[in-house]
């Protein structure tokens, strides 16, 4: 019996890495991660900007807002922070689960044109934080140095994107799970206008059906383009 299981996790591992080598060897998947590299630098790169920008005496726009004004503040930033990092692990549990490492280029892509989409859009329209935000737990402190640039929300954008390109139901609920904590956590929190957060949605929406209709060629499952699994 332990022959028997040692040998079949010995197959599990050496079929893991055959599957993994094409992946590791395509240029889709570089191209994926500088996209995620790019966008994160960006959106670090557009919060120093509104940073300097409010350091010369500017002030950005607080807007009032029909669903946070009628709700109590409360400091759940650090909630918001943890969970929406979940379904980052659970997007690689899951394509180790399915041995589904084809779609991790499409994957990296589609969420680094997120940020880079974001990182526009929050220079493009500068509001301030909301009113009586507490700012995000020290732990975190909003993953970078300075929390600025609202619109649209990356907490939700990023777990919705990770949502819709999850290939599988289970996965699916448990994103959608986290979803709706790191929304309902923001709304208490003030940490984001209610237009960021469905505007992070529409965005990712928005994004993952250009990707479809144009970058399929990031996903490289061998199946054909009628039944192609995205």
């Amino acid at each position: 019996m332990a022959v028997q299981s040692k040998s079949a996790g010995s197959k599990y591992i050496s079929d893991t890495i055959s599957q993994l080598i094409p992946v590791l060897k395509s240029k889709y998947l570089y191209l994926g991660i500088l996209a995620v590299l790019s966008g994160m630098a960006l959106n670090i790169a557009s919060q120093t900007y509104l940073h300097n920008y409010m350091s010369e005496g500017k002030t950005l726009p607080m807007l009032s807002d029909l669903i946070l004004d009628n709700l109590p503040v409360m400091d759940l930033s650090l909630v918001y922070d943890i969970v929406c990092m979940i379904p980052i692990l659970l997007i690689f549990i899951y394509m180790f689960h399915k041995r589904d490492f084809n779609r991790f280029p499409f994957i990296l892509l589609m969420v680094g044109l997120f940020y880079l989409v974001r990182g526009v859009f929050i220079v493009l329209t500068p509001f301030g934080n909301p009113p009586m935000f507490m700012g995000s737990d020290p732990l975190f402190n909003g993953f970078s140095k300075y929390e600025l640039g609202v619109y649209p929300s990356g907490h939700t954008g990023n777990v919705f994107m990770l949502y819709l390109l999850a290939n599988d139901s289970l996965y699916k609920k448990l994103i959608l799970i986290c979803l709706s904590i790191v929304v309902i956590a923001l709304l208490l929190s003030h940490g984001h206008y209610s237009i960021d957060i469905f505007s992070g949605v529409f965005f990712a929406y928005a994004i993952k059906s250009y990707g479809m209709k144009h970058l399929r060629m990031f996903d490289l499952n061998p199946v054909n383009e009628g039944t192609r699994r995205l």
